[in-house]
């Protein structure tokens, strides 16, 4: 009879014979026995249930946050009829995407076109200041948008109606308490009065429209005009536009409709501007258009999972074979007096099971104690609720009895009475635990490479020169940048420090685009809106020209180096007096600076112009001197809260900024390490097992090799050779895997390191000092037992 065949036989045995139709009296035999049996083998148990542990509480976490992300949005009725409308630029052939649209856009697929159910507008703002009453102010991120975005999305309207104000639960306890809400007033900015009319349901942790409070469309032309006005060729990310196409509608005829406005919109030019749909599914996924997380990041954090939880089954397995050895005589006794072998099997089991369960209640424990800091590390509010999946706790539960129990049973249970009360058979199956030891080595070895090489990565974001000075800065908002407020602010900083007034820093998470034209052609750029100190404070290179002169409007022009190329100039001085075309605006280029990396490391330099624009500044950049720093800020402070007394002061350093453009590989750092770290523990609790059970097995040979002469370094030795060997042979499998994995990890990086033979030298080298502190441990202990009381041990 064959393997498969013995296996199949002894699960039907176990779950069909051993449960259905077995008396109840014999199944609480079985269980007493098996208490009875770990209860003497304290050490193989505790062994076992620790590592269990710490691997069903992985897993579950694990399963958590995967579950919660892929279902981020899936509760809206129609969902898979509804897309967000996001922009492409073609220029020169170059290709960008922009999560926004044009202002007209969302009003002109709506009127000329029958495909949509719904369509409705979303145009979003941060950090705007909302007075209540006196005293009493607030920044939060507003949206305007109308009564169809509530149709659409499934917020459940809790009080009064969508064509005024709406907020949510949390912002009406936060703002009025346990009054009323709806008929309550604020002020936006002190400008406008707006009067709540509706709330809504607290918005579901799953979902990434987090927008609280939303106002009227129509009052955003009295508010921020350019967002509304007719005029099709900016773009920013803050206009959205949401459609619930018809049924029957497919994604295809919707793209080929918005290939069709784009003509109309733009004539010729309508190869350079192109409109299409973006699925509700994928904009959780989707990073490149400010997704998330993308789904290959799951499928990584899954694939860890899946490896802790066979690394704990591997530590199960090598500990139960170890075990047999001394589980001999019982096997051969139980056998001699009649047991079936598949009795003996399902005993095996029971004792697995009841180990497991023992390691779910602990596992469970660990996570509930864990979840809290997982929220903090990943950012998300993950909820007990949903870790609480029972049918995969089931699931998880019968895996792992049958993954850690089914092959020591069939080793335990297979040895014949003769042999096993002789005990001659401890080295059956020894080279598949071997092979177990193998896998166990090389997933902790991958882990480790994968941590070295995403920690080095890391690093290189931090540290390479991105092209401009960014250390000791903070960034101020600028609330109101009327023109008057921008220059009084800039002469009361002007006695404090150096600064600058621009809409972002040189590195930002978003940079809008536009088209400039120049020497005949036409080329989408990044811009950047500063002012005249922009350049030299934040210390960009001008290798040609000069800088702009000062002005509160758009004038004149500096370009980076790539936009020099693709303009068709052979080199930057050719292009300096040309005259130009930016966002509509006519002006000359004045000056070149050396390319610099506006973007994070994942992106390559694309063409960029920096202009004067008085009414776009968002941010004020001051220098601090770090020795007075204290001192500085409260200064600043002071500066800004006399021009801006109404807002709430907030600031952030530079630095500190830049870090979150590697948020999503910083977090992907941080569940690779301490999965490693784990995985290296577990790998620990398991070895340390084994080289006890090895040393219980050769207290003997110990003896008569002191007796003989032997010294403690020749003990550890004999202990620890194979495991070298084996740690090898793992590391022979980890390294090509950990080298593919981080290339295709890396490929999302334009400016990366390469992995080098140092990386795998200092995992193999980390791999064999935690080995040999590992069998040492052990080891020492039995070197320095008597020899006469070695000699003396059965």
């Amino acid at each position: 009879m064959n393997t498969i065949t013995s296996v199949n036989i002894l699960i039907i045995n176990y779950f069909i014979v051993g449960i259905l139709f077995r008396p109840a009296k014999t199944m609480s035999n079985y269980l007493h026995t098996a208490i009875r049996s770990l209860q003497h083998r304290k050490a193989y148990a505790f062994i076992n249930i620790t590592g269990l542990a710490i691997g069903i509480a992985c897993i579950i976490l694990i399963y958590a946050t995967v579950t919660y992300h892929l279902r981020t949005d899936n509760f809206h009725l129609h969902k898979e009829q509804i897309y967000r409308i996001i922009s492409k630029f073609h220029m020169d052939e170059q290709a960008s995407v922009n999560t926004g649209v044009p202002g007209p856009l969302p009003d002109r697929f709506k009127n000329d076109y029958g495909i949509a159910e719904q369509v409705t507008h979303l145009d979003m703002l941060s950090k705007k200041r909302i007075a209540v009453t006196r005293g009493q102010n607030f920044l939060e991120d507003i949206a305007f948008t109308d009564p169809a975005y509530f149709e659409m999305f499934n917020f459940p309207l809790l009080n009064g109606n969508t064509h005024g104000v709406v907020i949510t639960e949390r912002i009406a306890h936060k703002y009025f308490g346990k009054q009323d809400p709806v008929g309550q007033s604020f002020l936006l900015d002190d400008t406008m009065r707006f009067q709540i009319s509706g709330v809504l349901k607290d918005l579901p942790a799953n979902t990434d429209l987090r927008q609280e409070i939303f106002f009227p469309f129509d009052k955003l032309k009295d508010y921020q005009q350019w967002m509304v006005e007719d005029w099709w060729m900016s773009v920013n990310k803050s206009v959205q536009c949401f459609i619930r196409l018809k049924p029957g509608i497919t994604q295809a005829v919707a793209d080929q409709t918005l290939k069709d406005l784009a003509k109309k919109a733009y004539g010729n030019e309508d190869s350079f501007f192109a409109f299409v749909t973006q699925p509700l599914g994928d904009i959780h996924f989707n990073t490149t258009l400010d997704g998330v997380i993308r789904k290959s990041t799951l499928w990584m954090i899954s694939c860890i999972g899946f490896l802790l939880i066979i690394t704990t089954c591997i530590n199960f397995i090598n500990l139960s074979i170890a075990q047999a050895w001394s589980r001999s005589k019982e096997i051969g006794v139980r056998k001699a007096l009649g047991s079936f072998r598949w009795q003996l099997f399902m005993q095996f089991i029971t004792e697995t099971a009841l180990l497991t369960i023992a390691a779910m209640v602990a596992g469970v424990m660990l996570a509930w104690l864990g979840l809290p800091f997982l929220n903090n590390l990943l950012h998300t509010t993950i909820s007990w609720w949903n870790v609480r999946g029972w049918s995969f706790l089931i699931v998880l539960f019968i895996s792992i009895v049958l993954l850690s129990g089914m092959y020591p049973g069939l080793i335990i249970s297979g040895l014949r009475p003769v042999v096993a009360l002789q005990q001659k058979k401890a080295a059956r199956g020894f080279s598949f635990r071997r092979g177990l030891v193998i896998v166990q080595f090389a997933i902790s070895q991958l882990l480790i490479i994968c941590t070295i090489i995403i920690a080095n990565q890391m690093r290189y974001t931090q540290e390479a020169d991105p092209g401009f000075r960014r250390s000791a800065i903070v960034m101020l908002p600028v609330p109101d940048n009327d023109a008057a407020k921008v220059h009084a602010l800039s002469g009361k900083l002007g006695d404090i420090s150096g600064f600058t007034f621009c809409r972002t820093a040189p590195a930002a998470d978003y940079s809008p685009s536009t088209g400039i034209v120049c020497n005949n052609r036409n080329v989408s750029v990044a811009y950047k809106t500063a002012d005249a100190n922009y350049i030299p404070f934040f210390g960009l290179q001008l290798i040609a020209g000069r800088n702009v002169t000062a002005s509160d409007t758009m004038r004149e022009f500096v370009v980076n180096e790539t936009a020099v190329k693709k303009l068709g100039f052979r080199s930057p001085r050719e292009i300096i007096g040309y005259p130009a075309t930016v966002n509509g605006t006519k002006g000359t280029v004045v000056g070149v600076v050396k390319d610099f990396h506006y973007r994070s490391f994942h992106e390559s330099i694309e063409p960029l112009v920096i202009t004067t624009l008085i009414y776009t500044y968002q941010n004020c950049a001051v220098s601090i001197n770090m020795a007075r720093a204290p001192q500085m800020m409260a200064a600043v402070e002071n500066a800004w809260k006399e021009v801006y007394p109404a807002y709430i002061f907030q600031s952030s350093f530079l630095d500190d900024d830049m870090s979150r453009l590697y948020q999503k590989d910083l977090i992907i750092y941080e569940l690779v390490r301490i999965f490693t770290l784990i995985s290296v523990v577990i790998g620990c609790i398991g070895l340390y097992g084994l080289i006890s059970f090895m040393a219980a097995q050769r207290t003997k040979e110990v003896g008569i090799r002191k007796t003989l002469g032997a010294g403690l370094g020749n003990i550890l030795w004999l202990f620890g050779k194979e495991f070298f060997l084996l740690l090898i042979a793992g590391f022979v499998v980890a390294a090509p895997v950990g080298w593919w994995v981080m290339h295709r990890w890396l490929d999302s990086f334009v400016y990366r390191t390469e992995p080098g033979i140092t990386v795998f030298a200092v995992a193999i080298l980390f791999s064999m000092i935690i080995t040999v502190l590992t069998v040492a441990w052990r080891a020492i202990k039995t070197a320095n037992i008597n020899p006469v009381k070695s000699l003396r041990t059965e």
